[in-house]
Order: C-alpha cells, then sequence, then structure tokens
C-alpha cells in the first residue's frame, strides 16, 4: 500500500496493536483515549482508506463468552440521546464470511470502563448492544466526519456476569501497557481480588487468541479490499 492507500487501526491496549500491526496497517494505540479524535484525525489526513476499530469488549449480552468474536453493525454511544454509527456493510460481511464463529451485533461506545454486571446489564436493555468497548464510538465519530468506511472487530474478554476486580482495572496504564506491579500491589491490599484476577486473566487469554487467529485469517489490509474499487 502506498501513502493514501492504507487502512488505520485503532485499539486502546498495547497487545491488541501488537497483534493488529502489518503491512499496509497503521496502528493507533488510544490508551485511555485522551485525544484520540484528534490523533485520529492527523492520521486520517495523512492518508487513509478506512478505519477499523480492533481489540477487545466487554459483553453485554448474557449469550456471550469469552472470545467470542463481534463485527459491529453499528455503533451505538449516548449524549442526551442514544446515537447511532453504522459501519461499513461490504466490509462487515467480508469480516463474518472469513473470522468463524463471530457474529453480528451493535456495539456500545463509552468514556470508562463497564465493570459490574448491574451496570452492563442496565446498557443491555437500554441499547440492545451487545458489546461495550472504549473506542468503536470515537473512531466512528472520526471516520464519518471524513467519510471513511469503518468496521469494528471486537472480541469479548469480560462477559456480561463477571465483574472486572479492582486489581486487574489498577494494572492498566494510561497509554495502553499493563503494570503488573500495581496489579500485585492492588492484590496484597485487596487478596480477595485473587480468584477473579486470575478468571479475568483466563478470559483475556481466551480472547487474545481469538484477536490472534481472525488476524491471521485476514489479508493484511484487514478486508479493506471488500470496499475498494478494482
Amino acid at each position: 500500500m502506498g501513502c493514501g492507500d492504507r487502512l488505520i487501526a485503532v485499539v486502546g491496549l498495547a497487545f491488541e496493536a501488537r497483534i493488529a500491526a502489518g503491512p499496509g496497517v497503521r496502528v493507533i494505540c488510544s490508551g485511555n483515549g485522551k485525544d484520540l479524535a484528534a490523533s485520529l484525525s492527523k492520521a486520517i489526513a495523512e492518508g487513509a482508506t478506512g478505519v477499523v476499530s480492533f481489540g477487545v469488549a466487554g459483553g453485554l449480552s448474557p449469550a456471550l463468552r469469552p472470545g467470542t468474536c463481534i463485527i459491529g453493525s453499528a455503533i451505538l454511544f449516548e449524549t442526551d440521546r442514544i446515537n447511532r454509527i453504522d459501519t461499513d456493510h461490504d466490509w462487515s460481511q467480508k469480516l463474518l464470511q472469513t473470522i468463524p464463529g463471530a457474529v453480528r451485533g451493535m456495539l456500545f461506545g463509552v468514556p470508562v470502563p463497564v465493570t459490574h454486571p448491574q451496570a452492563k446489564a442496565a446498557l443491555y436493555m437500554k441499547t440492545g448492544a451487545i458489546a461495550v468497548d472504549m473506542e468503536s464510538h470515537v473512531v466512528g465519530g472520526v471516520a464519518a466526519a471524513h467519510g471513511l468506511p469503518m468496521a469494528a472487530i471486537r472480541v469479548i474478554a469480560d462477559p456480561a456476569a463477571r465483574a472486572i476486580p479492582a486489581s486487574a482495572l489498577a494494572a492498566m496504564r494510561p497509554n495502553g501497557t499493563t503494570d503488573i506491579a500495581a496489579m500485585i500491589w492492588s492484590m496484597l491490599k485487596r487478596p480477595g481480588d485473587l480468584p477473579a484476577v486470575v478468571r479475568t486473566a483466563l478470559d483475556a487469554r481466551a480472547a487474545r487468541a481469538t484477536l490472534l487467529r481472525g488476524r491471521q485469517l485476514l489479508e493484511p489490509g484487514l478486508g479493506v479490499s471488500a470496499f475498494q474499487k478494482a
């Protein structure tokens, strides 16, 4: 791909960035999401054919197990009302056909993690979205503003019925990397977190494995050729 013929993949975590990277793909790791819209707009101005939101997500539908791949049909987010951004249909269909076991559904974008089952259940009932993440709504908004196609590939890391323990959240650095020392220190103060941290790690491992398999099955451009003209 040349300078004006490439895909931008937006992720929130460093391990997602390593998986998404490849020829013709520029990766933006948003971390805590600060300045993501500005960074993405700048990258688009330098040349892009499409934008994909890539990485893990929290389950809102109780039917989704850790490791389930979601191809976003639309991205919802809330201001004074529920807003909707549709993803590119052809690109999304190509992803569904390529990644075994992938399911189609709406994603809900939030600025902070949704950590408790009660909050997840409330979002599911209110919006009908089946999963939640912190990047897709920003990606969708910026892509729409620039007239670019957008897709979302998200894999369930924490299911709807499971809470994310405080010690796991403590390990998340603002830049998207993992602070193991902070997690250990948190568990020393909250020893009861240990079983939940272990479950969270196993769920994250299942999600990572699905991301890897999906990435390996897609051509370098992550299916972006589905909507490109011959």
